[in-house]
């Protein structure tokens, strides 16, 4: 059997682009760029309607994106018609009937290539490996943080 190598940034890197790519393929089915990806999911999980500083914060912050890539993002978004502005004193934004009917068509597609992905993986390999790359992330969050 042969042995597995250490796990490092590359081995990261590499399921991380390796799957990212898989994600890529299915976006483009629906002509839907993974910033955009991103907001419409974080919006749903928001249970359709977030207030825009927070998804703003939450990509920044998650996907380590530049606000202006963020605001793009939102700009295509709304004017797609799949998120709508609700002006207010905490200006919000909310996922369309067609952005709803995408995000979920695109959260079974996600469902699918993760049952294929780590499906028959033993979940104790899943459960450590969450448990790693949760610490790896917190450390490399902390080291950008501290400038």
């Amino acid at each position: 059997m042969a042995t597995a190598p250490p796990v490092n940034g590359q081995i990261i890197g590499m399921a991380h682009y390796a799957t990212r790519a898989v994600l890529e393929q299915l976006l483009a089915t629906t002509g839907t760029t993974f910033h955009q990806s991103v907001a419409l999911t974080a919006t749903a999980d928001r249970g359709g309607t977030v207030e825009r500083r927070q998804l703003v914060e939450r990509m920044t912050r998650a996907v380590k994106l530049d606000v202006a890539v963020v605001e793009r993002t939102l700009s295509e978004l709304t004017s797609a018609g799949l998120l709508e502005e609700r002006p207010g004193e905490r200006p919000l934004l909310a996922l369309t009937a067609e952005g709803e009917a995408l995000e979920r068509s695109h959260r079974a597609g996600v469902a699918a290539v993760t049952a294929t992905l780590y499906g028959d993986l033993p979940a104790e390999d899943l459960a450590a490996a969450g448990r790693v790359l949760t610490e790896v992330t917190a450390r490399a969050d902390a080291v950008l943080a501290a400038g």
